[in-house]
């Protein structure tokens, strides 16, 4: 009789490319997968996340079926629940993939003390970074806390082809099933039965199949173009896989291994600096799981001095005029309708609208960045605090003070309103020029029901900078502005 090894999914909701599943193949054939619902983490979450998740999570059922084995759904503390689950089933062994999130850490650190208290051996693996945080270190063998040196070391290192598909398993047999149960697990519930309602079409479909569909359509065309076209939120111009890479419905080797077929087919200098553009956004992915993992203060709040202490404004209109896409600036409030109706929101759009909180409204980088992770399907602890740091001026840049001027993004990434005109159609018949500047007359707003700005970027711009130089001398924070 084989030794049943479970298998802990968490950010890596596939059979395909997966580290630690490979491995617990290679030591027993009698692999069943776990995924537990863990409450902590169902706390105000997007509903199009979960839907997503929850979507993936019945697809990846289903391929453990098509292996030979399932995959058993808890709804519990993990720390609990799973060395319940692992001791009733007499399991030799549990295997799992590292994530870098403070939340994780602390738990894994539980959950490993348990089971070893139960007498189960653990394996943990490195599978949703081309490389691990201990493997990508500066000549001083610190971490680093600035991309360009991260990117010249990591694109520097061989990378690593993806691992076999998981086939040919066992499975529970039929006691050990009704075991299973006793020790709560539960049939894989909606993302409505858990509290979550979200009816509009997600960007990508869930599951393996979609992403890997997606994966080859990216890579056989758009990816080409895609150093032009990936700022200009009109087009389709950027892979649509960060919800698949934040759920690991994709392994990063497979991705790679699709740039590296893009590079040898690529028949012109352009193409191949397009391939090279895009790893290089593989590789902010992986920069901001990096200093997650090593500075897990990020969480929590600013990284940079001049920063910790800013005396934000926080007007509560001009947050929720900003949530609601109805600033007066219409480059801003396309962007955030994007996101309310869609639950995703194009990269360039995401920059500009964190600037325009936090630079022109003097709002707290934090309440931005909660909100995206409330409504953003893809929505990722180090991606999204990444992003918003940087936009804020608070996080590892050496050019930290980047200000965008709302009408000139609008006017260099969407020159036709072409993307304003979509996402806020009230807007349709006026003038380009003007939805691009943002100087719409006043009979114009009041015909299509469309706010004044509700501040001046200009003198919000002067009013900020005056506010930064201020908290520099006051923290003694000597990091170089621009």
């Amino acid at each position: 009789m084989s030794d049943l090894i479970l298998f802990w999914h968490r950010r890596d909701l596939r059979i395909a490319d997966n580290v630690g599943l490979a491995t617990a193949r290679e030591h027993s054939p009698k692999i069943v997968g776990v995924f537990c619902l863990d409450p902590s983490l169902l706390i105000d979450v997007a509903p199009a996340r979960v839907t997503y998740m929850m979507g993936s999570l019945q697809s990846l059922q289903q391929r453990y079926i098509e292996a030979g084995s399932q995959l058993l759904i808890l709804q519990d503390d993990p720390r609990k629940g799973l060395p319940r689950l692992a001791t009733a089933l007499h399991a030799k062994a549990v295997f799992w993939n590292w994530d870098v999130e403070p939340y994780a850490q602390e738990r894994d650190r539980t959950v490993i003390q348990a089971l070893n208290q139960a007498s189960i051996e653990v394996k943990t693996f490195w599978d949703q970074l081309m490389h691990s945080p201990e493997e990508i270190k500066s000549g001083s063998g610190e971490p680093y806390t600035v991309y360009s040196p991260f990117w010249r070391n990591w694109n520097s290192k061989p990378k690593a082809a993806p691992v076999s598909d998981l086939a040919t398993v066992e499975g529970l047999t039929e006691p050990e099933q009704e075991q299973a149960k006793q020790a709560g697990v539960i049939p894989l519930p909606t993302a409505k039965e858990l509290g979550f309602v979200w009816d509009n079409p997600l960007m990508l479909q869930p599951g393996e199949q979609a992403a890997k569909k997606r994966l080859e359509e990216f890579t056989q065309a758009a990816i080409n173009e895609y150093k032009e076209q990936r700022n200009f939120p009109a087009n389709p111009g950027t892979s649509i896989l960060s919800a698949a890479l934040k759920f690991g419905v994709i392994g990063v080797r497979s991705v790679w291994a699709a740039t590296v077929s893009a590079q040898e087919h690529s028949r012109s200098d352009e193409t191949t600096e397009s391939i090279q553009t895009w790893r290089q956004e593989i590789a902010w992915r992986e920069f901001y799981q990096d200093v997650m993992y090593h500075f897990p203060q990020l969480a929590e709040g600013a990284y940079r001095k001049v920063l910790k202490n800013f005396p934000w404004e926080n007007n509560e209109d001009y947050f929720q005029a900003w949530c609601d896409g109805m600033t007066g600036y219409p480059i801003v409030d396309a962007a955030m309708r994007q996101m309310n109706e869609a639950a995703w929101m194009h990269n360039r759009c995401r920059m500009i609208v964190a600037s325009f909180l936090t630079k022109d409204l003097l709002v707290d980088f934090r309440l931005g960045e909660k909100y995206f992770m409330e409504k953003l399907y893809d929505g990722d602890l180090s991606a999204n605090n990444g992003g918003w740091q940087w936009s804020a001026s608070s996080g590892m840049d050496p050019k930290p003070l980047r200000i965008f001027n709302p009408a000139s993004q609008a006017k260099k990434f969407d020159p036709d309103a072409e993307y304003i005109r979509k996402w806020l159609p009230e807007l349709h018949g006026v003038d380009t020029k003007d939805l691009i500047s943002g100087t719409i007359s006043q009979y114009d707003r009041d015909r299509c029901h469309y706010p004044a700005p509700i501040v001046d970027h200009n003198q919000q711009q002067r009013y900020f900078k005056q506010q930064y130089q201020q908290q520099r001398e006051l923290t003694g924070d000597k990091s170089e502005a621009s």
